[in-house]
């Protein structure tokens, strides 16, 4: 009995067996006849997901294609997409479009093979025909001519900026503007037109010219940070009592930034605010009350004695602090300085030469060293002593004075003005008086010996020495 049921169940599951067998060669051979009766029809059919030139002629008889075509251009307009949701448009009846059909879709029939149809269900067939369509360059030009985008006023794009508030820089948002790059926007627009696309956005294809730099570009912080640095610097100059602060808000002024983003620090100003504390503190020449040995007090203008800044190397130095956005207090780069700063910078050690009366007088400390009598530069040759306050360049012992017509030698030699200077005069049996109009020298100070030699033994190099006339 159990021997008789298996026979059965084997008998049964071979008979399924066979039955599947059979279904799946009914279905093998269905499909395949499907996908042959497919490909029979796509002999003369173009493919699922057929575009050409943007027109699409999916499943379309070679002959209904070329209909479409004609159809397609008849109504065809592209679409122009600007900023600020404006929007112009070109059709194709405005210049002259049309189909040709001296360069068909021919090509594209035989690039389709009928067998091939079924890579269409997953891929769409996007193909580009050449010169497929046409139009009349002239009626073209003319319609880009008269876009209102080529003519409206024209915004250009800007960069970002930076504004100095409350001691500090805030970007200023970027600009774009509707300036088009003529030469790229047309080109775009013929190429989308023989395409057949219909809608053509003018950011998208980069036909305006557009900022380099925009709040979210990294120079653009760093730009800022730069800036900021630069107005954090704070100098303070010193000129003895009296103090001149640099901080942000004038650097602010002096500073930019080009077109590249980089920082700009203006020489030209830094230079002309150096210049200007020069021209405020430097005391070279200038005019100066002074109470004469007589008691008497006079203006001696002129000379080369007093304060005077070094603006070029000071220059330099005052953009580097900049640049690095110290903070420091510090006196200026001098070419020379005075014995001190303030109203009276000649002090109580002095030499004093008056003029008029011939006569001259040393102070050390406030204290009389030395007079006596001195024969000064012939006036009556040209030769006068130059006026002014002047200082001891330096001393020097046994030295020979050689100029025009004369060549002598001296025991104390003590220029204060080129080659014009204190010194002894041996050759000379008197002094003082109104010698110096008659016989008096070639600008120099000729003085007894022993006045010299006192003078000399006492005097420092960089000592005032004052000439004036009463």
């Amino acid at each position: 009995m159990r021997a008789s049921l298996n026979i059965k169940n084997i008998n049964i599951r071979k008979l399924f067996k066979h039955k599947n067998k059979e279904k799946i060669v009914i279905l093998m051979f269905s499909i395949i006849l499907i996908y042959l009766l497919a490909s029979l029809y796509f002999i003369d059919h173009f493919f699922f997901n057929t575009i050409i030139n943007e027109v699409d002629v999916s499943l379309k008889t070679h002959a209904d294609a070329e209909q479409m075509m004609k159809k397609y251009i008849k109504s065809y307009e592209l679409r122009l997409i600007e900023r600020n949701d404006r929007t112009e448009k070109i059709t194709g009846q405005e210049i002259g479009m049309r189909y040709n059909e001296q360069n068909n879709i021919n090509r594209i029939y035989h690039m389709q093979k009928s067998y091939q149809w079924i890579k269409s269900l997953f891929k769409k067939q996007k193909y580009y025909q050449k010169e497929l369509f046409t139009y009349e360059e002239e009626l073209l030009e003319k319609k880009l001519d008269q876009l209102n985008c080529l003519n409206n006023n024209t915004v250009k794009p800007r960069n970002v900026g930076f504004r100095y508030s409350n001691g500090s820089y805030e970007i200023v948002k970027e600009v774009y503007g509707n300036k088009i790059i003529k030469d790229k926007l047309k080109k775009n627009i013929k190429l989308y037109i023989l395409k057949g696309k219909m809608e053509l956005d003018f950011d998208e294809n980069h036909c305006y010219e557009n900022p380099d730099y925009t709040l979210d570009s990294e120079k653009t912080h760093k730009t800022q940070n730069s800036l900021n640095k630069y107005v954090s610097a704070n100098i303070t100059y010193i000129f003895g009592d009296e103090k001149e602060i640099l901080d942000g808000k004038i650097i602010s002024r002096w500073i930019g930034v080009d077109e590249n983003l980089e920082v700009v620090l203006s020489k030209a100003a830094v230079k002309n605010y150096i210049k200007g504390l020069s021209k405020k503190y430097d005391t070279v020449g200038i005019t100066r009350n002074f109470k004469t040995s007589t008691g008497k007090i006079i203006e001696v203008t002129g000379g080369l004695y007093g304060w005077k800044m070094n603006q070029d190397v000071e220059t330099i130095s005052l953009l580097e602090d900049i640049e690095h956005g110290k903070v420091l207090e510090k006196e200026p780069v001098y070419i020379q300085k005075a014995l001190s700063r303030g109203e009276d910078e000649i002090g109580s050690t002095y030499v004093e030469i008056n003029i008029t009366r011939q006569h001259l007088w040393f102070y050390k400390d406030g204290k009389l060293i030395t007079r006596g009598p001195v024969v000064t530069g012939n006036p009556g040759r040209g030769n006068s002593t130059v006026v002014g306050t002047y200082m001891l360049n330096y001393k020097q012992r046994g030295v020979m004075l050689i100029g025009p017509n004369y060549q002598v030698k001296v025991n104390y030699w003590m220029p204060f003005y080129g080659n014009i200077g204190i010194h002894d005069a041996l050759w000379r049996r008197s002094f003082g008086g109104e010698i110096y109009k008659r016989n008096g020298t070639h600008g120099c100070v000729n003085a007894p010996l022993y006045l010299a030699k006192t003078i000399f033994e006492n005097i420092e190099e960089g000592i005032p020495i004052i000439c004036y006339e009463e």
